[in-house]
């Protein structure tokens, strides 16, 4: 099957945002059901490194996208990842903690990352 520069970008980072929750879940988790800080900080900074790592992750997809896409798609990632760069060079947990959401941020609303693959995919 054949898929489009953009459907590929928006795949990956649903794929991406889909392993966040699941490190978020699992930091809950050992916080709340364990009470390990030190084992939510390492799944936080987990979490800040995959996305402090996600601009370049992506560029190869990026590369492939049609102007001016391209460089829509990746000036947003490098937001992402600069965010996410700057909370693990100053090692706050709370920021780590807070990348992709914004402060009026409901429980169980997309955040940031998952908005922007599904922007990604209605460029299509």
């Amino acid at each position: 099957m054949t898929t489009t520069p953009i459907a590929a970008l928006a795949d990956f980072l649903d794929d991406k945002a889909r392993s966040v929750k699941a490190i978020e879940a699992e930091a809950e988790a050992i916080l709340h059901g364990q009470g390990d800080q030190s084992g939510y900080q390492a799944l936080m900074r987990k979490k800040a490194e995959l996305l402090a790592e996600l601009a370049d992750d992506a560029q190869p997809l990026v590369d492939a996208l049609p102007r001016p896409r391209a460089g829509e798609a990746e000036e947003r990632l490098g937001l992402f990842s600069m965010s996410a760069a700057n909370a693990l060079r100053i090692g706050s947990v709370f920021y780590m903690s807070a990348l992709l959401y914004p402060d009026e941020h409901k429980k169980g609303e997309p955040n940031n990352l998952e908005l922007f693959a599904a922007e990604v995919r209605a460029w299509a």
